[in-house]
């Protein structure tokens, strides 16, 4: 409920100043791996992920939702195999920005929910807002930047609750190499007097045919502060297809 109060309370702010604008651009993917193995080790893994981003005359907005799991087959005391999830994953956020009179500077608003059964933080809710502007502005190469403060709200895998004031920063550099290949590097920090927690995402795409891609990523989440259990960074190797509409 969490997850979905979150995301009403983004979109109805966004689209309050936004249901106004008559022209409305939509730039969707929705993208899907699996990989199952038999044998001496057997699992199944499955990550998914819709991110849309809509361009109106004074906003452009973008949603992202993504999920990630993870089963392995594990065989008891008494040879019976049973499967056991080992992850499972939630990502869900929320942005508008805000267009500014000069080209790419813009004010925005973010919310973010994870939730990571799994993970050092089972929970992490993000608010912030800010400024953004574009750096670097070539033919084939941009590089988008974002900074602010906000406040975020945690759980600990040890049922311990954190929360507090944070400052934000955020890029976003993409390369168009060819027409049919991008390469694209995302990078976050959130810092806390608590916890730092970075985000990075290298992606390579390579398009198959006008809608079709196909994604190479490798996935980077760090948290400064995590219990004694819990390893601090985690990381997600995937090959993606990935539809455009």
């Amino acid at each position: 409920m969490k997850v979905l109060t979150l995301v009403a309370v983004m979109s109805l702010l966004i689209a309050g100043h936004t249901q106004a604008q008559e022209q409305k651009v939509w730039n969707t993917s929705a993208e899907l791996g699996a990989i199952t193995t038999t044998g001496n080790t057997a699992g199944t893994s499955i990550t998914g992920k819709l991110d849309a981003k809509q361009e109106l005359e004074q906003w452009s907005n973008h949603y992202i939702l993504s999920a990630f799991f993870k089963e392995d087959e594990k065989t008891d005391a008494d040879g019976n195999k049973n499967r056991e999830r080992s992850a499972e994953r939630y990502l869900v956020s929320a942005k508008g920005a805000y267009k500014l009179t000069e080209e790419f500077d813009n004010l925005f608003v973010l919310g973010s929910y994870t939730d990571d059964k799994f993970g050092a933080y089972t929970k992490y809710t993000t608010v912030a807002a800010g400024y953004g502007t574009r750096l670097l502005n070539l033919e084939n190469k941009s590089l988008d930047v974002e900074i602010g403060p906000g406040y975020y709200s945690a759980r600990r895998s040890t049922d311990e609750t954190e929360n507090g004031l944070l400052a934000r920063g955020a890029a976003s550099f993409k390369w168009t190499i060819s027409e049919s290949a991008t390469f694209t590097q995302t990078f976050s920090v959130e810092y806390s007097d608590d916890n730092t927690r970075t985000v990075a995402e290298t992606a390579l795409s390579a398009r198959i045919n006008g809608a079709m891609q196909m994604k190479a990523a490798f996935l980077v989440q760090n948290d400064s502060d995590v219990p004694v259990d819990k390893k601090s960074t985690d990381t997600q190797t995937s090959l993606t297809l990935v539809y455009s509409f």
